[in-house]
């Protein structure tokens, strides 16, 4: 499970690791991708940001970079969970990858980064998670 961050990351820089793990899903099926409604609504907000689009070094129109994406992720319910993250932004992150059994949750976010782990997941920079694959 990637957060926000590490898809803007992804469309913004293909060729860092945000870039290269999004490249490994896509091309490899190297892992199963957890997303919910939540998370695909806040990742289409980034991605829409002038500053992203100005940045960002693909001419691919973000929405149909991020389609691909979602039509091969698994797909969770906004499950709520107890404040976990000193962020409660964050949570829908942990909330998701509990539900979706899922290893890991990578991101670059110092508030999840922090925890390390919760309920069994743990939360890795995209640098480890790419190191892990």
């Amino acid at each position: 499970m990637l957060d926000a961050n590490v898809y803007v990351s992804a469309y913004v820089r293909p060729e860092g690791p945000p870039g290269q793990i999004v490249e490994r899903f896509l091309r490899d099926a190297a892992f199963e991708l957890v997303l919910s409604a939540n998370i695909v609504e806040e990742v289409l907000q980034a991605l829409a940001y002038p500053k992203v689009l100005k940045s960002a070094r693909t001419k691919v129109e973000p929405d149909l970079w991020f389609e691909d994406i979602v039509m091969l992720a698994e797909f969770v319910t906004d499950q709520p969970i107890e404040a976990v993250s000193t962020d409660p932004d964050d949570d829908k992150y942990i909330a998701a990858g509990i539900e979706g059994r899922a290893s890991f949750v990578v991101s670059g976010d110092p508030d999840l980064l922090d925890l390390k782990e919760h309920a069994g997941v743990r939360i890795v920079s995209p640098r480890g998670f790419l190191d892990l694959l």
